[in-house]
């Protein structure tokens, strides 16, 4: 048996399906019930055969994929305990994986390799929850702008490597509006009304598959923009809606909930 399913993904499994979900910050991984939830949707899944993950704290243009060998991870939070920026998630480089997405992207997309650019927190933070022996390879792709149509066709663009077992990851925050949760910093149970009424929101579009009310968000969405006073962690849910061969089938929720007042709603689709 192995990380993140019980066994491995084979081609009559028909494509793997493309996720979305909340990464949180390193505390992430001292949340039991958040570990719980993400560990037990990995052991959900057959085991992929590799992992392309975009993360909220990457962006470039042109658009740059990280590292195919091993590199150090890269730490890009402040303040936080010592402990947290010693761990470590070795994940094996993904070189075929990156030919494989050279290959998809057309002559008017640029793609860069930076071979000293390893895992941001928004990839090595979840991973480590769900698939924490680090023994699937992982590659991290950039986000070139926040344009959601541009995103959804970035993802739609990879689609194909789903056919070949790779899971392919938005990683972001359902609502992400750090100025404004001081009150509710550690708990779990509770959240400010704009978290809630955002997260209702993207919850019934998703279901109903509405892609044109989604790519509205900064216009149409309740709570905004105290949801996303800055959309980067948004952003990624377009490339995995992209990423399926139907996203207007609607997805399926995987965990829902708040932790200190964001909504850590994440989702699979086919």
């Amino acid at each position: 048996m192995h990380d993140g399913g019980v066994r491995d993904w084979n081609a009559s499994d028909g494509p793997m399906p493309a996720l979305f979900l909340g990464h949180g910050a390193p505390p992430l991984l001292d949340d039991a019930q958040w570990t719980a939830e993400l560990s037990a949707w990995a052991a959900g899944l057959p085991r992929p055969t590799g992992i392309l993950i975009v993360s909220a704290h990457w962006q470039s243009a042109p658009m740059a994929i990280s590292s195919t060998r091993r590199v150090p991870l890269v730490y890009d939070f402040y303040g936080f305990p010592e402990h947290y920026y010693r761990m470590t998630y070795d994940a094996p480089g993904a070189p075929e994986l990156a030919a494989d997405v050279r290959a998809l992207m057309p002559t008017n997309e640029p793609l860069l390799v930076r071979e000293t650019r390893g895992l941001d927190h928004g990839a090595w933070v979840p991973l480590k929850a769900m698939f924490p022996d680090a023994d699937i390879p992982v590659l991290q792709l950039s986000m070139p702008d926040l344009n959601p149509r541009h995103l959804f066709e970035v993802g739609r663009r990879l689609a194909p490597l789903r056919d070949q077992g790779t899971l392919i990851v938005g990683s972001g925050f359902m609502t992400h509006g750090l100025p404004y949760i001081h009150d509710y910093m550690g708990h779990t149970a509770i959240a400010p009304s704009w978290s809630i009424e955002f997260d209702r929101w993207a919850a019934e579009a998703l279901a109903r598959g509405d892609i044109d009310e989604l790519f509205a968000f900064r216009d149409r969405a309740p709570g905004m923009p105290y949801a996303h006073p800055t959309v980067e962690h948004f952003a990624p849910l377009f490339v995995t809606l992209g990423a399926v061969a139907r996203p207007d089938e609607g997805a399926t929720t995987t965990i829902e909930g708040f932790w200190w007042g964001l909504s850590k709603r994440a989702f699979e689709i086919l």
